[in-house]
């Protein structure tokens, strides 16, 4: 049975903060045009909705007790931001004047063409030299892989307990320590995706202060494009310096962004 315990625990909490930083953010990035596809628009808008959509998702089958179901969307989650991750890198490293238009993502784009598999598109992401620091920090083969695992093995019932956590109606002893963990695992995703992201593309932590005022026809403040979006910086210092320290160490000094 769900208790006040189960109710109350604090990643209901953090799923929301997710849900509106991803959708702030999905606002905020439209502006910039994708390169190298022939989308009109920002592809990462759409991807990052996207994932917004699918933490909206986890919540509302883990508020009904379905844990393992919760897990499931979490491998969904990761595989996302995987996917919004390896295109990013993909366009940048092919697109160029000569190959205005990158066929790969394009097709994809267009529904023509499946991406690589999984393996294949982590692959790549480990080998960027443009990520080669953030991702020794990462620790990608051991801690993110055992979370992939941890969702894998729910997804496919490996266990007979990752059933078990699909029954919000029987007692299990565990049951709000597995919660713990997909608390931790969830976090530890939505900061790789964090950190991953503004690597590749600072210009995303941008506020609209510049935008603003060349709109409005004021002359922005010299420096205002570095100027870092209010919920960019909030979930900065409440997440990212709070449970990745040596990661908002790396990222505030490689970004030319007023990142604090």
């Amino acid at each position: 049975m769900l208790n006040s315990d189960f109710k109350e625990h604090k990643i209901f909490a953090e799923l929301s903060t997710y849900i509106d930083f991803y959708k702030s953010l999905s606002f905020s990035i439209f502006q910039f045009i994708s390169s190298g596809t022939s989308a009109i628009y920002n592809l990462d808008s759409y991807l990052i909705s996207s994932i917004q959509g699918t933490i909206e998702s986890i919540k509302l089958v883990l508020q009904d007790g379905k844990i393992n179901d919760s897990y499931a969307l979490t491998r969904k989650y990761h595989d996302s931001v995987i996917i919004n991750i390896y295109e990013i890198l993909y366009l940048k490293d092919n697109f160029s004047i000569e190959n205005f238009i990158v066929q790969k993502i394009n097709n994809w784009l267009h529904n023509k063409e499946k991406l690589p598999r999984y393996s294949m598109m982590i692959k790549y992401i480990r080998n960027s030299t443009a990520l080669e620091k953030v991702n020794k920090i990462l620790d990608l083969d051991i801690h993110y892989k055992k979370i992939r695992d941890k969702c894998n093995d729910h997804t496919h019932y490996n266990l007979f307990h990752y059933l078990m956590l699909n029954d919000n109606q029987i007692y299990i002893k565990n049951r709000l320590k597995t919660l713990d963990e997909l608390s931790d695992d969830i976090r530890d995703i939505f900061i790789k995706h964090f950190i991953w992201l503004f690597t590749l593309n600072e210009h995303y932590m941008t506020s609209s202060d510049y935008i603003d005022s060349l709109e409005c026809g004021i002359t922005p403040e010299e420096g205002s494009q570095y100027y870092v979006a209010p919920f960019i910086q909030e979930v900065f210092d409440g997440i990212i310096k709070k449970h990745r320290m040596d990661l908002a160490s790396e990222l505030k000094n490689t970004t030319c962004m007023k990142l604090e």
